[in-house]
């Protein structure tokens, strides 16, 4: 039964949930008939870990592997994967209950979390500002981050990118306000990029490689000097309460693709490529430019998320202010 809670906090929480979740109530309607009841891990005898996962990353090449499910299938726990277009969507899947454990980028858990999503941050990866940035059509005359002043630019909102903008405005001098953001998902953005409805785009990998080998998009600037670009592991905090050995086990698995892929950047390519529908030799672009090495979550990296939630606070890009350390992983 739809909940009667009508109180301005209520109703903000809804309004920021749907603005900044492309599709969001599609995928929640799509989701739901997945998702166990939360009291599954609890009461069943059979255990599924669901994972959300985005297009490109260490937990394709390990749902790839299979080996995460074969060392679970001792523990009786079954394996179950979720595709999400970008972090956003992927965070309202887990909002929605039909995902346990997943990938996003460093800004979608600040909206989350303004949103009043549950989960906490249990590992991240290195710092990789190579892999977003704004690019320009080949032909476009913007040269540098200031020209883009009353400019349309594409990018999903609340994804990781949306701070690399806000961080690059500020370093040219702009205001979130000189710009025009037209918020679209990754493929929506393609599209409006490539047909000229929009100036510039800010995107992430293997989008990102993609824009450039396919189309000749240019780098106006990437996350170097910007923004830490990390890449975070993120449970609801039931599953992770509940089962903190199945959340060990995948960032173990994690760890171990990880050690690999630094090493042969052309393999990990030629792996990707069929599971992302791009070539190797865009991939192999990507994956030279990402980071690998899964630790975990510090407090100075807290701090500097907290950072990030601030500023979203100050843009009013978020309803209210969080506390980045209220989903801290306890264990």
């Amino acid at each position: 039964m739809p909940s009667t809670d009508t109180t301005p906090r209520e109703r903000a929480r809804r309004r920021l949930l749907q603005s900044f979740l492309w599709g969001g109530a599609a995928l929640a309607a799509g989701v739901s008939g997945l998702a166990k009841p939360r009291s599954a891990w609890a009461n069943a005898s059979g255990k599924t870990l669901r994972i959300g996962y985005q297009k490109y990353g260490t937990l394709v090449l390990l749902k790839a592997r299979g080996t995460l499910e074969k060392n679970l299938a001792a523990q009786g726990v079954t394996v179950s994967w979720l595709e999400f277009p970008a972090g956003p969507q992927l965070l309202e899947g887990l909002n929605a209950g039909a995902v346990d454990f997943g990938t996003v980028g460093e800004t979608p858990p600040i909206f989350a979390q303004a949103a009043g999503v549950d989960f906490v941050y249990v590992a991240n990866e290195p710092s990789s500002p190579k892999s977003e940035a704004i690019v320009v059509p080949r032909g476009s005359t913007i040269a540098t981050v200031a020209q883009l002043r009353g400019k349309k630019i594409a990018l999903n909102r609340g994804s990781n990118v949306h701070y690399l903008l806000v961080r690059a405005l500020q370093h040219a001098g702009l205001e979130y306000a000189d710009i025009q953001p037209v918020y679209l998902p990754p493929a929506d953005a393609r599209a409006a990029f490539t047909q000229g409805s929009v100036d510039a785009w800010v995107i992430w990998e293997p989008y990102f490689a993609a824009i450039e080998r396919q189309a000749g998009a240019r780098i106006l600037v990437d996350g170097t000097g910007l923004v830490d670009n990390l890449q975070f592991y993120l449970a609801s905090r039931r599953f992770a309460a509940e089962q903190p050995q199945l959340v060990h086990a995948v960032i173990d698995a994690l760890s171990q693709v990880d050690a690999w892929a630094r090493e042969h950047p052309a393999q990990v390519a030629r792996e990707l490529a069929p599971l992302v529908g791009l070539d190797a030799a865009t991939v192999e672009v990507a994956a030279r430019r990402s980071s690998y090495g899964v630790v975990p979550v510090t407090a100075p990296i807290l701090k500097a998320q907290q950072r990030i939630a601030d500023t979203f606070s100050e843009l009013k890009l978020i309803p209210k202010q969080i506390a980045v350390s209220d989903a801290r992983w306890l264990v």
